[in-house]
């Protein structure tokens, strides 16, 4: 049992505590029911809801969150506009978030899918000084992607 100024009150019965907290003109609460005995506080159960929300809030404000950025390439991809596209990977890896680079074949592109990996395996080499591999080139259906994330 903990009072209404944060001291200890010792363990006791909870009609005792219900006293005391009537006595208060305040709430009985537990704050840690899975406790053995639980604990129970003396407070204002609607001036402790507040206070939960508001950490929560806090937290919430400090937490970051990562997108997933999508560059779309194809098998015949000319140099320069290979370069571009890895510039604006460096980009998006810069800001904190992580990139799926997708090689889209078409038509009878699907003939020619183990030559075109090196395009993702080059990429991935132009980046490899600020990004890592996550997940490896893999061929799902008519595209192959991979992720890069930010080095740690």
């Amino acid at each position: 049992m903990i009072g209404e100024n944060g001291e200890q009150l010792g363990i006791m019965s909870s009609r005792e505590a219900m006293k005391l907290a009537q006595e208060a003109e305040l709430d009985l609460v537990k704050v840690a029911p899975k406790a053995q005995p639980p604990v129970c506080k003396i407070i204002d159960y609607g001036k402790y809801r507040y206070e939960l929300a508001r950490k929560e809030k806090e937290a919430k404000k400090k937490q970051k969150t990562v997108e997933i950025k999508e560059v779309r390439l194809s098998p015949n991809i000319d140099t320069n506009d290979l370069n571009t596209k890895v510039n604006n990977a460096r980009k998006f890896i810069g800001k904190g978030n992580k990139v799926k680079i997708t090689l889209r074949f078409r038509g009878r592109e699907m003939a020619h899918v183990q030559q075109s990996r090196h395009i993702l395996d080059d990429f991935a080499k132009q980046l490899a000084d600020i990004a890592t591999v996550e997940k490896q080139p893999k061929l799902e259906g008519r595209n192959m992607s991979m992720v890069l994330t930010e080095k740690r």
